[in-house]
């Protein structure tokens, strides 16, 4: 009986599973994205303690969303706090001032309108000149509202 010869086999390094690469390299990349989104959260601006261009009100809180300092579509919203309680609805209506160095326009208004479960919002499309401010306005029986100025 013999006994066979041994293999001889290519000196050099072990043999590797075929997937190290592949999961060596999506790690990194993973490694990678997550150091970019750390960074950037980082070097971001804190939030402000109010929404830019928003009022709060004893109850509730006014904001005008739009285009400051350029011609647009500009939305006014009221939401009043508690509303999941079942306040009663009350008619508000909402519209915008604007202003820059000589003077501060009166209100032009969007309209009249009764809130909905609790919040009411209402737009309309206003020219605006570049050096103008603007803030959004609600005004409910004698009194007027208005939201924080919002320049550009």
């Amino acid at each position: 009986m013999s006994v066979p010869a041994p293999r001889r086999t290519v000196s050099g390094p072990p043999a590797r599973r075929p997937d190290a690469h592949h999961y060596a390299r999506r790690v990194a990349v993973a490694v990678a994205a997550m150091c970019l989104v750390v960074a950037t959260a980082a070097a971001a601006p804190p939030a402000p303690a109010a929404p830019t261009g928003c009022g709060d009100l004893v109850r509730g809180q006014l904001c005008l969303r739009g285009p400051v300092g350029s011609d647009g579509m500009y939305t006014a919203t009221y939401r009043r706090h508690g509303a999941a309680v079942g306040l009663d609805a009350i008619t508000v209506r909402l519209g915008y001032q604007r202003k820059n160095a000589r003077i501060t326009a009166f209100p032009g208004w969007f309209g009249t309108r009764r809130t909905q479960r609790g919040s009411v919002e209402l737009s309309g499309r206003v020219e605006m000149l570049s050096d103008e401010c603007i803030r959004g306005v609600m005004e409910r029986g004698q009194t007027l509202y208005v939201t924080k100025w919002s320049c550009s």
